[in-house]
């Protein structure tokens, strides 16, 4: 590697009888880089990496130091341009980005460059896992039917994902049914330490990534720095540019003690989000240090790191102890890479156990293990925990402050041709599901013990539940059977539905029709219980207005009551076939019971077996005929289209004009997600994304969902703050995707008004609060603002990965100043607003914006330019980071 080396640290180490060359911390402390021994360990990564890339122009000595002058005050507002080792992908987001790599070739051509200049640099692997769906449930085929269901619904989808694996250079494609890209990173693909060779010379280094989705933070247990970013940015990083980034602020958060007996890892990290969010660490570093973590396995680590976006940060670190070394052999990873990672975890001074002072924080807090306590998180955020002793209570709390039905609390509403009711609280989804639990083996087995133990007890789930079973990997599958608890959870109705993400991400299914009117019927609020990482409204199912998540264990516990309306600590959670009260500390497994299932029924031949041939995948996929060539032959197609993104592109950059009299599209709230902004789950018949395809010919029935169809732009931007929840403040008292078109003073859909803006000629404004584009890296979020129109959102805060998508698609993120909001400001939606200074914008300038109500009357409001780094301005000023790179690569 072509670095110049100016701490001249450049060493090699022999391990197992290969030499390998390396950048060494400590060489280049001694050589004048003081601090470096001090950092935290994630900045210790991103040193590394500095060194490694140092070329005088992207990185540069003086960048360098600065990582390790962090030390002195633990803040930094030095830029640098990191350079991860690999990007990872799921399907949702991958498709788009796909999709947006064959439109660049495209357009390269039409630009006069070469269409093989735009092709992935670094290695790419995408792991089909968001789209298999909840179709059939509790029976022994649901399987097998729900993914022939899936190739029959996405084939369009993965013949064009199959033409990228062959038409793009280091980019490869694992196929549905494999499992969840968060578990398949942690069990086969991350290596800890990567390496790569290069002029003959092979070099060993921190593996890191960025992935398109916002739990790729997950591989952060088992010391692998990485996190989600936007599609956009993604791409670029596969083309070769550097995620640009001001060296981050790094919270230590100390763990002590061990969790007490009932409580599991999915508890902790419940605790660990509600305290971090309290805390504010969006866009801060997190790393977890302290005793404490000795006493948790790496599935443990994580499951925290899984949760890093739900508790705001960019990552959440923990760094290589013997607990890594030892899960990267039990999962049969090579052994003499085994051997590299700790070797060159040792001599780098990234060894946890070695490590003897406590690294340098920005700030720290603290958590002692024994506080922990059964939890769940909802009803529609992942910070609002609730205690399991106080979830009936809260339930009802929220029933009267959230739903406004405290006062017919009691209602049942009788299912049609059954002997059962459903009413407020009743559990109608079950769901174990997710990467941030079904890749930890204790919750996995600890949820098949109870379902053994209530099966012993006569227990039944009750009728009005859908639950289901969607394990992260088959490996899951190997040890339930090899533990005999799969039976278990079959008989209550957790069979196998497929190897995916499944309800987490809003892909549960419809639930049975007659339960789905009864809810409509009584206009109940219908419950989920989920081992997810995602509970915003909206978003796991229409009928479902509150989602809870909980444990594996917990889950089969819900099923089992039906309902949120009852105490499990104290209630009896059913009755055996004697009439006997059944509690849940009746069929609550102790910890040592789930560690010798866990000891006995999980094993490195498990891991080897089902990763020998990872991506072969089934005879469906086998099946597909992809065609082959270096540009896309677009189809007419209803999934995949060429975006309009370069159309009229040129080689030259004109700059981003001023907003004048833009109208506002859109007030919202506090913590709109991204969910909000552009939904993953069912597309209604009625909407106008659900028009659009019946007008090209598509029934309902198949639909699928929007974020099976992220690669045609056409259904996107029409669902574009489409979420059947948001509720646009220009209409109070209406949810859904809404506005009023002025001066017409017309209610219509976003879209419609959008488009009737775009015919007047009329830029667009949207305005936001707190935490606005938090959740999911989403960057369609960002590309239908874009193509509604929309110049700029002014908020008074932001979510990290929305502001820098938003940034990459050409739309201006602005954040209130001094406190103020559009609320404060007594926006009702029928101003307009001017922006002078866009065309000469610097990051984080201030804006005047100059509003003007309907009467006359101007306001004048100083803003303040969410563009952080020179290279954000780039790509601001080019239209796009996308834009950026393709005129690079046309003049190349």
């Amino acid at each position: 590697m072509a670095s110049l080396d100016s701490f001249k640290c450049r060493r090699e180490m022999t391990v197992d009888g290969k030499s390998y060359m390396y950048f060494d911390l400590k060489e280049a402390e001694k050589n004048g880089l003081e601090g470096a021994s001090r950092l935290p360990y994630t900045l210790k990564v991103l040193l590394e990496n500095l060194l490694r890339f140092e070329d005088g122009s992207t990185v540069t000595k003086a960048d360098i130091e600065a990582v390790a002058a962090w030390t002195r005050t633990g803040k930094s507002s030095h830029e640098i341009q990191y350079r991860p080792a690999r990007v990872l992908m799921q399907d949702f987001t991958g498709v788009p980005a796909v999709v947006d790599l064959a439109a660049m070739r495209d357009a390269t051509k039409a630009l006069g460059g070469d269409p093989k200049s735009v092709n992935p640099l670094v290695p790419v692997d995408l792991v089909i896992d968001h789209s298999v769906m909840v179709d059939v449930f509790g029976t022994a085929d649901s399987f097998k039917r729900n993914v022939e269901r899936e190739y029959e619904r996405n084939g369009e989808r993965y013949k064009f994902l199959k033409w990228g694996a062959s038409a793009f250079d280091n980019f490869r494609v694992v196929p549905p049914g494999t499992g969840i890209c968060h578990q398949v990173n942690l069990e086969y693909l991350a290596q800890t330490v990567w390496t790569k060779e290069e002029d003959g010379v092979t070099y060993a280094f921190p593996d890191t990534l960025v992935g398109t989705d916002s739990h790729t933070t997950m591989v952060n247990g088992m010391a692998v720095l990485g996190w989600g970013v936007g599609g956009i940015e993604a791409e670029a990083a596969m083309l070769g540019q550097p995620v640009s980034m001001l060296i981050p602020e790094v919270i230590g958060f100390k763990l002590t003690g061990k969790l007490p007996e009932g409580a599991t890892a999915t508890d902790l990290v419940l605790m660990v989000v509600q305290m971090l969010r309290k805390k504010g660490v969006v866009g801060k570093f997190v790393e977890f240090y302290g005793e404490g973590i000795d006493n948790l396995s790496l599935e443990d680590a994580a499951t925290i790191a899984n949760m890093a976006p739900e508790y705001g940060a960019t990552c959440g670190f923990f760094p290589v102890d013997n607990e890594t070394i030892g899960y990267l052999a039990a999962t049969g990873r090579d052994a003499s890479r085994v051997k590299l990672v700790e070797q060159y975890s040792k001599v780098q001074g990234m060894f946890r156990p070695d490590r003897k002072d406590e690294p340098v924080y920005t700030d720290t807090l603290h958590l002692d293990l024994a506080s922990v306590e059964p939890s769940l998180a909802g009803p529609k955020r992942p910070q609002d925990r609730v205690a399991l002793r106080d979830a009936a209570d809260e339930f009802a709390k929220t029933l009267d402050a959230e739903f406004k039905k405290l006062e017919d609390g009691a209602r049942q509403v009788r299912v049609e041709g059954e002997q059962y009711s459903v009413g407020h609280g009743s559990v109608v989804i079950a769901a174990i599901t997710s990467c941030t639990n079904t890749s930890n083996p204790s919750v996995m087995l600890g949820a098949g013990l109870v379902a053994r133990n209530a099966v012993k007890r006569g227990l039944k789930v009750q009728p009005w539940v859908k639950t289901s079973l969607a394990p992260g990997s088959q490996v899951v599958t190997d040890y339930l059977l090899r533990a005999g608890l799969q039976d278990d959870l079959d008989a209550l109705g957790f069979n196998l539905v497929g190897y995916g993400c499944t309800t987490c991400i809003g892909n549960s299914g419809p639930l049975p029709e007659k339960i789905s009117k009864a809810i409509a019927e009584g206009d109940l609020v219908a419950c989920s219980v989920l081992s997810g990482n995602r509970n915003f409204e909206g978003r796991v199912n229409p009928d479902v207005r509150a989602n809870y998540l909980a444990s594996p264990p917990l889950v089969v516990a819900y099923a089992l009551a039906g309902t949120m309306n009852i105490n499990l600590t104290e209630d009896p959670i059913g009755y055996d076939d004697n009439n006997e009260p059944v509690y849940l500390k009746d069929i609550w497994p102790t910890s040592a019971e789930i560690a010798e299932v866990v000891r006995s029924a999980v094993t490195p031949d498990m891991f080897a077996s089902r990763y020998a041939d990872v991506f072969k995948g089934d005879e469906y996929w086998q099946g597909i005929e992809s065609g082959s060539g270096l540009t896309y032959d677009w189809p007419d197609s209803t999934y995949v289209a060429n975006p309009p993104f370069f159309t009229g592109m040129t080689t030259d950059v004109t700059p981003p004009a001023d907003v004048k009299d833009a109208r506002i599209l859109g007030l919202f709230g506090d913590s709109i997600t991204t969910d909000h902004i552009s939904p993953a789950g069912s597309i209604k018949a009625a909407s106008p994304a659900g028009r659009w395809l019946q007008t090209h010919g598509v029934e309902p029935l198949d639909f699928n969902s929007y974020g099976a169809r992220r690669g045609h732009h056409d259904v996107m931007m029409r669902g574009t703050f489409a979420n059947i929840r948001i509720k646009n403040q220009m209409v109070p008292g209406v949810e859904g995707g809404v506005t009023i078109h002025h001066p017409s003073s017309e209610q219509m859909s976003i879209y419609d008004a959008a488009m009737k803006y775009a015919e007047e000629s009329r830029p667009l404004v949207v305005f936001g609060g707190k935490e606005y584009g938090t959740g999911s890296s989403r960057d369609w979020a960002a590309k239908g603002t874009r193509l509604l129109g929309v110049r700029a959102v002014i908020t008074e805060s932001f979510e990290r990965i929305h502001r820098s998508n938003l940034i990459g698609m050409g739309v201006l993120p602005l954040v209130f100043k001094d406190g103020q909001s559009w609320s404060s400001l007594g926006l009702k939606g029928d101003e307009t607003v001017t922006l002078d200074g866009v065309s000469a914008i610097t990051p984080r300038a201030d804006v005047k914006a100059v509003i003007t109500s309907s009467d006359g009357t101007q306001k004048s409001v100083t803003l303040r330019a969410a563009i952080d780094t020179e290279n954000e301005l780039d790509y601001f000023r080019n239209g796009g980071i996308l834009h950026y790179v393709l005129r690079q690569r046309a003049a190349a």
